[in-house]
């Protein structure tokens, strides 16, 4: 597996990581609480998060390289829709 991680600066970053379960809770067997989070989006895939009072951590787990920058972009577009009253800086690191 191919693993990529992002801090995010936010003092929101529990409400954040509850609102995007909820809302990949649709699709996907989703499991959360105030401060983790995991998203299995496939066999091949999966995010989770981690949350405390300054930033959350996302760290996403791909078993094909390619699909890591797709992946990482799905995830940012979704935090930034949700954390629309604030710019965030998402910078991935492998």
């Amino acid at each position: 597996m191919h693993l990529s991680k992002a801090i995010v600066r936010t003092e929101h970053a529990s409400r954040y990581l509850q609102q995007l379960c909820k809302h990949w809770s649709h699709k996907f067997s989703v499991d959360f609480d105030p401060q983790k989070g995991r998203v299995p989006f496939s066999d091949t895939a999966e995010v989770t998060f981690a949350a405390d009072d300054a930033a959350l951590t996302m760290t996403l787990s791909v078993a094909d390289p390619s699909q890591q920058e797709r992946m990482q972009h799905v995830i940012d577009d979704h935090l930034k829709r949700f954390a629309f009253r604030e710019e965030l800086d998402i910078v991935w690191t492998d």
